[in-house]
């Protein structure tokens, strides 16, 4: 989710919030579960039967409890499934390709869907059923597994990815932040000096309504002060990675997965404290110095910006200046560098300045030429599997640049 312009879309700057759909009507994310391709995705991964088996157990829930155990067990499993699947571990569950995150995606949407319109035998308050809605996204995100080993000596790398976005312009189309998330979760890798390190992954979903709710603080403030990196990654420009220096603080307003728009200053607690930019403490120097796969990268330092006591945006190839208004970041004005922008402003907030951490972009996945209907091709499954490869040569360099391992 890089610059807008960098992916050829216009953005409107009137904002149009979405509320909170009634339990009974499906989002326009949500809605989109009928059309052909998903279901296509569904049974081809063998993902199709997981909305079914939860609404059943939806179903024999007596109480509030029970639906709540119900809806913790079948997220986890989800998720659990999804990794495993990734990782090569268990049956396949179809021809699709183990290493997509489609399945989650689609998947999980279902099992929401079941569970917003699901009318039980006993009271179900509108909080109840956001709680519970709450809990299946948490649990079948991995936002709730992330654990890390005792073990002295294995360093601990935090990474994000995205659930797939723009799905209007081409409903077929994955996140290689999410595949390279679920093929890395729980992972060790061998560094670049030499030591071990474990990587805990979560997906977040692209949305304007669940940032301002403060999800991605809620998931990453237990684990930012004992980790020893993290990294946000989403998808952004073709051909390339990035990592973004400067993180803004600007909502540029194109819609999300649920067609809602917010434009204006990223909503945080404690606004009067807030500043305009947030910085990468990734050691961008010696990543884009390393020979880490086919992809180049590049340190990006451009930011939009309105300069200290005027009125107009301008580009600044070289980063902010002093006392500037943020219009977008180096990763835009989107959901990428709003994650960027929050987990770096929790680091800051939480005393760490010396953590390494900080946004990754991806290339963007595309299908080979040609191909207008098919959900996988021989080049998305290779750029696929080699962007993935890349995050995790990547994360093996930043890994062993610095300090050692906590604890």
């Amino acid at each position: 989710m890089a610059s807008l312009l960098a992916l050829g879309l216009a953005v409107s700057s009137a904002p149009v919030q979405a509320a909170e759909p009634a339990a009974a009507v499906p989002t326009a994310e949500e809605a989109r579960l009928d059309r052909a391709v998903p279901r296509e995705i569904l049974r081809r991964s063998g993902f199709d039967t997981a909305a079914g088996d939860f609404a059943a157990a939806l179903e024999e829930a007596g109480s509030y409890e029970a639906a709540e155990r119900a809806v913790v067990r079948h997220g986890s499993r989800l998720w659990r499934r999804a990794v495993d699947r990734a990782q090569g571990r268990g049956p396949a569950g179809g021809d699709l390709s183990r290493d997509d995150d489609r399945p989650l995606y689609w998947a999980r949407l279902g099992m929401v869907r079941e569970l917003r319109s699901w009318e039980p035998g006993f009271a179900l308050s509108d909080a109840r059923r956001s709680r519970l809605l709450d809990r299946l996204e948490v649990t079948s995100r991995g936002q709730d597994t992330i654990r890390f080993p005792a073990a002295r000596g294995v360093k601990r790398v935090l990474m994000t990815g995205f659930d797939p976005f723009t799905l209007d312009r081409d409903i077929r189309i994955g996140n290689p932040s999410g595949a390279a998330a679920l093929a890395l979760d729980g992972t060790l890798i061998r560094t670049a000096d030499g030591s071990w390190a474990r990587v805990e992954t979560a997906v977040f979903p692209v949305r304007w309504r669940d940032f301002a709710d403060g999800t991605v603080e809620r998931a990453l403030r237990p684990h930012l002060p004992r980790v020893d990196l993290f990294t946000t990654v989403s998808q952004g420009r073709v051909g390339r990675f990035d990592i973004e220096r400067f993180n803004g603080a600007w909502r540029g307003g194109f819609p999300d997965n649920e067609n809602a728009s917010s434009t204006g200053t990223v909503p945080v607690a404690d606004p009067a404290s807030q500043p305009q930019w947030t910085t990468t403490t990734l050691p961008y120097a010696t990543i884009t110095a390393a020979d880490t796969g086919r992809f180049p990268v590049y340190d990006n330092t451009s930011v939009t910006e309105v300069p200290a006591g005027a009125t107009d945006p301008v580009v600044r190839p070289g980063g902010p200046t002093p006392g500037s208004t943020a219009r977008a970041g180096g990763g835009g004005d989107y959901l990428s560098n709003e994650i960027a922008y929050r987990a770096t402003l929790l680091r800051d907030r939480l005393g760490l300045p010396a953590l390494p951490g900080g946004h990754l972009h991806t290339p963007v996945l595309r299908f080979g030429a040609g191909n207008t209907d098919a959900v996988t091709d021989p080049e998305f499954l290779r750029d696929r599997a080699d962007i993935t490869a890349q995050v995790r040569s990547i994360i093996a360099v930043a890994a062993g640049t610095g300090a050692g391992a906590k604890g």
